[in-house]
């Protein structure tokens, strides 16, 4: 239970942790290059009819004679769009997926950062607006606690090009997903950094998606499509299994290397607070 007071603890200890490794680099009051009503000056620029008098440097006045008004950084807060795959195929593994959501925005909300997360599935499902402060803690874990799988298969490029149109500003996008999608990645991903987004694969892979072990006839069905065919698998054809799910992943790995997207790779038997440690450990959500 995501809203269990002994999970929120857990939580805490991972916050506590983020604060300690990461400082004020997770904090909502990261600086920008832009000019506008912060609190540390930044540049002058000459003043114009219209802008606030109060913002003229009457000392630079008295000495040059020239009107000059004062600029300072734009402080600006980050927006964590956390995208949880909620399709069939991720049953095995949607509660330590949403276990690493859960203690992703929970550390984003504590830090005063603006949180939004959607189901990805064929498309993208809405599972908690766009919030941010403390407060929102309870009702952000509520809403992944009940959030249940559904759709067919993920389609990342349907649901990035859904995301596209509701989101132009700038943010930091996880995506949280076995990546054994039909359609592929790269395409989805290539998306996603289209806005300039930050993006970061957080991929859940259960350990019977790693390794074969029926062998003879079997029936198999597909969970997400529920198409079935009779197979016969021998030694053979379950190494060949194991070596295709290898070379998918490392594409996935290279994929986002080459693209400057940050990845993870987790499996339920890792407890998930050694996996945030890990990547706090390497500067939270960056490449």
């Amino acid at each position: 239970m995501l809203t269990d007071p002994a999970f929120i603890r857990r939580l805490d200890s991972l916050y506590l942790l983020a604060r300690k490794i990461l400082g004020g680099s997770l904090q909502a009051d990261r600086r920008s290059n832009k000019k506008g009503a912060g609190i540390t000056f930044a540049d002058y620029a000459q003043y114009s009819l219209g802008d606030d008098y109060r913002s003229i440097d009457w000392r630079v006045y008295a000495k040059f004679e020239s009107l000059l008004i004062k600029l300072f950084e734009l402080e600006e807060d980050a927006t964590i769009y956390l995208l949880l795959d909620c399709s069939p195929s991720m049953n095995s593994k949607q509660e330590y997926a949403k276990q690493l959501t859960a203690a992703l925005g929970y550390i984003a909300l504590n830090t005063l950062d603006r949180l939004a997360v959607y189901g990805l599935v064929d498309r993208l499902q809405p599972l908690f607006e766009p919030s941010r402060g403390r407060n929102q803690v309870l009702p952000f874990l509520k809403s992944l606690e009940l959030a249940p799988t559904f759709g067919g298969g993920t389609d990342l490029s349907a649901c990035a090009r859904e995301f596209e149109a509701r989101h132009r500003r700038k943010g930091l996008v996880c995506v949280v997903s076995d990546f054994l999608l039909p359609g592929g990645f790269e395409e989805g991903l290539s998306r996603l950094q289209w806005h300039k987004h930050e993006v970061f694969c957080l991929q859940t892979l259960d350990t019977n998606d790693l390794h074969c072990e029926w062998k003879g006839d079997v029936t198999l069905e597909c969970v997400e499509s529920g198409q079935a065919q009779r197979v016969t698998i021998s030694p053979r054809e379950a190494k060949l299994y194991e070596q295709a799910v290898a070379e998918w992943n490392e594409n996935l790995k290279s994929t986002c290397a080459k693209r400057g997207i940050g990845h993870i790779r987790a499996t339920p038997d890792r407890p998930f607070e050694d996996v945030i440690t890990d990547l706090l450990r390497r500067g939270g959500l960056v490449t």
